[in-house]
């Protein structure tokens, strides 16, 4: 007698990943990475308040900030090197605890030692700087690649957040409290910052093959078994990957100790092999250098002067960071096909903000250009960062991450210093048209470049199916 053999049981989907919300890993290092960002916006505001009170003069105020930005432009290629060639975790701890230790500094300096306060500017200058790149890199670690354009929309939305109600809250906070007491407040976030991020794992070497990945395996096959990466299937978002074992063992192989400028060149290396992250830096620094400087040293002139009120620049601003907010919350779930195209088509939306202050339009179109600025910024940053996470060796992140943060913070107080003299010789109206036309044209020709549409060296691989 004979039977039937029962049909075998349907597979049943897989279920889709967890929220990366709900990973306390990731929540630490948001916890961390916000505080560090709430700080480091709030300096420069209680540094305005003690001008206010008069314990600090508007000369010494400026010495103090650029000597801010030259610390930071002074670490975060340090950073770089050292979160590559040490635990990202303990770069973050360390240069968070050295911009913590610049609080009390500050403090102790207020209204009785410019030099003091000048050197302890510095000193977290230096910390913030450091601790970029390291979280940047830390984020790799911690976050699996499926989630992590999630992960840093999160990321930039709890900095734009901070950014929207820090005003008001320090603002409360100063009517309790004298200026003092609010730096040793900037000095907690630091040390929350130094703490809060737990260690990172080895997602980003062991669960991902991307083109980086395999090009660290490779290179260090010459001093172990070559191993070549295996190719498993992704999920429908473009940030997904995955490596076999033995590109993860060739990763975490050690290479011999070699000097501090001979690992900053490898990392531009790293940098040079993909040229979708040259051109996207390339637009950036127009962007940055000429749209937002033009803009800073415009929208003030142009509220009191054509409008007559203050209401156009505080709105205007007000209205770009609630539209990066929407950016983020749009991003987090969208996947454009062409993610790198789409990322550069926000990156060129900046250019309607310069373009609303050329023309005599009604305020409102002016704060609604700052709207779709901000959202098409968010656009742009929240794939940058996550193509940069999957495409860079992993060795190597750090250092191509201070790269971004050294030529992008770098070259901002340059356009500065630039467009106030441009527009006292040759008008507004010019000087904008000219940093709008950058603005559409330059991430237009980034576009162009070989692997620039999709951030990537090779097309996702559900395009290539199709």
């Amino acid at each position: 007698m004979t039977t039937t053999p029962a049909p075998a049981a349907a597979k049943s989907p897989a279920p889709p990943p967890r929220s990366v919300l709900l990973d306390p890993a990731f929540l630490r290092l948001w916890a961390g990475t916000t505080a560090s960002g709430l700080a480091t916006w709030a300096l420069p505001f209680v540094l305005g308040l003690a001008v206010l009170h008069r314990d600090l003069g508007a000369a010494g105020l400026g010495l103090v900030l650029a000597a801010r930005t030259a610390g930071f432009l002074a670490a975060v290629t340090v950073g770089g090197v050292l979160a590559d060639r040490h635990s990202r975790r303990a770069v973050v701890l360390w240069s968070a605890l050295a911009a913590a230790a610049a609080a009390p500094l500050l403090a102790a300096g207020l209204g009785r030692s410019l030099v003091l306060m000048t050197f302890a500017a510095a000193l977290a200058g230096a910390g913030q700087g450091a601790c970029r790149p390291a979280f940047q890199a830390l984020t790799a670690e911690t976050v699996e690649p499926a989630r992590r354009q999630q992960a840093n929309a999160a990321m930039t939305m709890a900095v734009r957040g901070s950014t929207l109600a820090g005003p008001t809250l320090t603002a409360l906070l100063a009517a309790f409290l004298d200026v003092r007491t609010l730096l040793l407040g900037i000095g907690a976030l630091w040390l929350v910052a130094a703490l809060a991020p737990g260690k990172g794992g080895a997602v980003a070497t062991a669960a991902e093959a991307a083109p980086g990945t395999a090009a660290v395996a490779s290179q260090a096959a010459s001093g172990t078994a070559a191993a070549a990466p295996e190719k498993a299937s992704g999920s429908a978002a473009p940030d997904t990957a995955s490596g076999s074992a033995a590109a993860a063992d060739a990763v975490a192989v050690p290479s011999p100790r070699t000097g501090f400028r001979a690992e900053f060149l490898d990392g531009i290396r790293e940098a040079r092999r993909h040229p979708w992250f040259l051109a996207g830096l390339a637009a950036l620094v127009a962007v940055i250098a000429l749209g937002y400087s033009a803009t800073s040293v415009a929208l003030p002139l142009i509220s009191r002067d054509r409008y007559g009120t203050e209401w156009v620049l505080a709105a205007a601003m007000t209205a770009y960071t609630v539209g990066a907010l929407v950016g983020a919350l749009v991003i987090a779930r969208l996947r454009p096909r062409s993610q790198g195209w789409a990322a550069f088509a926000g990156l060129g939306a900046y250019g309607v903000a310069p373009l609303s202050l050329m023309l005599p339009v009604h305020p409102a179109v002016v704060v609604a250009a700052y709207a779709v600025a901000g959202v098409g910024i968010e656009l742009f940053n929240v794939p940058w960062f996550t193509a940069t996470q999957r495409e860079v060796a992993p060795d190597k992140l750090a250092r191509v991450s201070s790269l971004d943060f050294l030529v992008s913070y770098g070259l901002a107080p340059v356009g500065l210093a630039l467009i106030a003299p441009a527009i006292g010789h040759f008008g507004v109206t010019p000087v904008l048209a000219v940093c709008a036309a950058a603005c559409f044209l330059v991430p237009a020709a980034a576009a162009l470049v070989p692997t620039a549409r999709h951030f990537a060296r090779t097309a996702p691989m559900e395009e290539r199916a199709g």
